[in-house]
C-alpha cells in the first residue's frame, strides 16, 4: 500500500557554488554522479522505494535541465494515477510581487496551496543534493509510534567534526530537547541530516506564523525547529545507520564517487532490493580495446577505452584514446580524453575535450582538480 497520507517535498533549488563550474549552468541536484546517475536520483528513488507516490520538487537556480529531468516521473516509477512528481518553482502571486524562495521554510510556505490541494497527514522534507539510501516509511512508522509533531533524521558524526553541523541534543528517549546550529562546543554528535517528517496540520500553523515574522530567516533549522522546541512540541530524533554523503564540494563529490569502488561500499548500487533509478540512456555497449588496461573502475554504457583506466568512474559515452591514462578520477558523460593525455585525481566536467598529451592533476595533490575548461 502506497503512503498516500505523506507527501515528500524535495528542496532542490540551491546554487551549489562550491562545485564551481559544475553548477554554473546546472542546479546541484542535476549534477552527474556514479557514471550514469544524477544526484537527485537518490531522494527520488528513496521515495519510490518507500511507496511515497506524491513528490514535489522545489527548484529555483538554473532549473531548466532539472525541471525537464524530474518531470519524467516514469524514470522512478512515480507516474501513478494517485500521485506523480510535481515541479514547483517560485511564481508570482496575486497578493505579492514575484519572490524567490527566501529560505527552506519559505519554500514550503510558498507551496502551502499545493499541499492543501492534496491534504496530507504528514509532510516529508528532503534535500535534493545528498547521496544515500533510506526507507522513509520506517521513519514515518517511528514518527507515529512516538506521537511526534516532528521527527528529524540524525547521523552520528565524529565529535571533532560536530561543530560543522546542526546538532540535536536529546534525552534518553530520543526526544529533542535542544538544537544547536554549528556549536563551538557541541554537547552531542547527533547531526541533523536535513530530513524532516512533520504532522502537516501543526507544521502549516507554524509556517504561516513564521511568514509574518520579518526578523525570521524562514529556515527550518534556524527558525521552525527552535520554535517547536520552545513551544514544547513533541520532537524526536530518528537515528540513521548507513551511508550518507553531502556532495557539496569538489572533494566530497570525488570522495563519494571513489566510495563506489570500495569493496566494502555501504551504498552498493548493485543492490536489487533498493534500486536507484535513473534515465535509461540510449547508448551502445561499452568497448574495451585490445591494448586497453582497466582496473577497479566503473565503466558506463557507450564508453570506448583504448588507454589505461584505474580506480576511476567514467560516465556515459566517455572515450579514452590510446596511450591516455585516467587514474583516481571521475570523468563525466561525453568527455573525450586525447591520446597520451594524463588525468590523475581529477573531476572532468561533461563533454570536455582533453587535448592529446595534456596533463591534469597529480597523485600527491591534497585537493581534487576540477577540469571544466579546455587547455593545457
Amino acid at each position: 500500500m502506497r503512503s498516500n497520507n505523506m507527501v515528500a517535498m524535495i528542496l532542490a533549488g540551491g546554487r551549489g557554488t562550491r562545485l564551481f563550474e559544475l553548477t554554473s549552468k546546472v542546479a546541484k541536484p542535476a549534477v552527474n554522479f556514479g557514471g550514469k546517475y544524477r544526484i537527485i536520483d537518490f531522494p527520488l528513488s528513496n521515495c519510490a522505494n518507500s511507496d511515497i507516490s506524491t513528490v514535489g520538487v522545489l527548484t529555483q537556480y538554473e532549473s531548466i535541465l532539472l525541471n525537464s529531468y524530474v518531470a519524467r516521473d516514469h524514470y522512478w516509477g512515480l507516474d501513478t494515477n494517485d500521485g506523480g512528481v510535481y515541479v514547483l518553482t517560485p511564481r508570482e502571486k496575486a497578493q505579492a510581487d514575484f519572490e524567490v524562495y527566501q529560505g527552506t521554510a519559505d519554500a514550503i510556505t510558498q507551496n502551502i496551496d499545493f499541499l492543501d490541494s492534496i491534504d496530507p497527514e504528514y509532510v516529508l522534507i528532503l534535500s535534493g543534493d545528498h547521496i544515500y539510501k533510506m526507507n522513509y516509511a520506517k521513519m514515518l512508522g517511528y514518527h507515529k509510534v512516538k506521537g511526534a509533531d516532528a521527527t528529524i533524521a540524525v547521523l552520528e558524526v565524529p565529535m571533532k567534526e560536530a561543530s560543522r553541523f546542526g546538532i540535536m541534543n536529546t534525552d534518553k528517549d530520543n526526544r529533542i530537547v535542544e538544537f544547536e546550529e554549528k556549536p563551538a562546543n557541541p554537547k552531542s554528535n547527533l547531526a541533523s541530516m536535513g530530513i524532516y517528517i512533520f504532522t502537516y496540520k501543526t507544521l502549516r500553523k507554524y509556517l504561516i506564523e513564521d511568514a509574518k515574522n520579518k526578523e525570521s530567516k524562514h529556515d527550518f533549522g534556524h527558525d521552525i525547529i527552535p520554535q517547536y522546541i520552545e513551544s514544547g512540541k513533541n520532537l524526536f530524533a530518528y537515528q540513521f545507520k548507513g551511508y550518507w554523503k553531502d556532495v557539496g564540494t569538489i572533494d566530497s563529490l570525488w570522495e563519494a564517487n571513489m566510495d563506489l569502488l570500495n569493496t566494502n561500499n555501504e551504498l552498493d548500487l548493485a543492490d536489487n532490493t533498493w534500486k536507484i533509478y535513473t534515465e535509461d540512456v540510449n547508448a551502445l555497449p561499452q568497448y574495451i580495446g585490445p591494448d586497453a588496461e582497466v582496473e577497479n573502475s566503473y565503466i558506463t554504457e557507450g564508453c570506448v577505452i583504448e588507454g589505461c583506466v584505474k580506480n576511476s568512474v567514467l560516465g556515459t559515452n566517455v572515450k579514452v584514446a590510446k596511450g591516455a591514462r585516467v587514474i583516481d578520477s571521475v570523468i563525466m558523460p561525453g568527455t573525450v580524453i586525447g591520446e597520451n593525455a594524463n588525468v590523475t585525481r581529477c573531476i572532468v566536467a561533461e563533454n570536455m575535450k582533453i587535448k592529446d598529451g595534456a596533463k591534469y592533476g597529480h597523485k600527491k595533490s591534497e585537493h581534487i582538480e576540477l577540469v571544466a575548461k579546455s587547455g593545457k
